[in-house]
């Protein structure tokens, strides 16, 4: 059996890339569904190959999974870029708490990537940067639509990378600026709201090159934090490692 990374699914039809590049449209062998284990994108699987003309085949084993996130469903990932919007829609801290607290929990590397950098004052930009970077997060700053992505660039290399926000942040923007080319529809904001609507609705993996991919993933407005124990919440916030000792709660 031929081993690959799948890329794309659209209902319960996969597209698997082979190490030679090939892609197959596969579906998943029934006893997979028996055992419990529905292939998402970003597993390494094995299939058999149906008909090499037609370059389809059957996903006979998902091998085992690094991490597994269920909102955007995706595995193995190796990092993901929280994109934050500086203006249009405003900046949700809540909600990048929460991811930060959930990608801790998850062991997922997180990175900060400020957006529209160029719609806000400096000092706005450098107090949101100063409280996560003192934290101990990497965080870069981005003009999507300018092409000034340099800083997001280099932190693609040698991972699965998965970018999450809220619509309208800029996640197609900044994919689209990265391959030079429209690969994703961007997301559109509307005048009335200044909220994003969601453009974007299945999760393909990009090559860049060997060992590098990244993802466009369906916006969200919430992100849920249920699968962590309430009594151990405190542990994935990294602000309070050096108290949780003295914290009597």
């Amino acid at each position: 059996m031929l081993q690959g990374i799948i890329i794309n699914c659209i209902s319960n039809l996969y597209k698997v890339e082979l190490e030679n590049n090939t892609i197959y449209t596969c579906i998943p062998r029934g006893k997979l569904k028996q055992e419990g284990l529905i292939p998402v994108v970003g597993d390494y699987v094995e299939i058999e190959i149906d008909s090499e003309e037609k370059k389809t085949g059957s996903i006979e084993k998902v091998l085992e999974r690094k991490n597994y996130i269920k909102r955007p469903k995706m595995a193995n990932l190796t990092q993901i870029i929280l994109v934050l919007s500086m203006k249009m829609p405003k900046p949700d801290l809540l909600l990048l708490d929460k991811q930060l607290a959930f990608l801790e929990f998850l062991k997922i590397k997180p990175v900060i990537c400020l957006n529209k950098i160029d719609l806000v004052k400096q000092e706005e930009i450098e107090e949101i940067e100063k409280i996560y970077s003192n934290i101990g997060y990497d965080v870069i700053k981005t003009e999507a639509k300018a092409g000034k992505i340099e800083f997001i660039k280099e932190k693609l290399k040698g991972n699965i990378t998965a970018f999450a926000g809220n619509s309208g942040v800029g996640k197609s923007t900044l994919i689209n600026s990265i391959f030079a080319s429209n690969i994703t529809e961007e997301g559109l904001i509307s005048i009335k709201n200044k909220k994003g609507k969601n453009t974007t609705t299945n999760i393909t993996l990009y090559k860049i090159d060997k060992d590098t991919y990244v993802a466009d993933t369906p916006g969200f407005s919430t992100f849920e934090i249920n699968e962590i124990e309430s009594n151990n919440l405190d542990r994935y916030f990294k602000e309070f490692n050096n108290y949780l000792t003295k914290c009597e709660y």
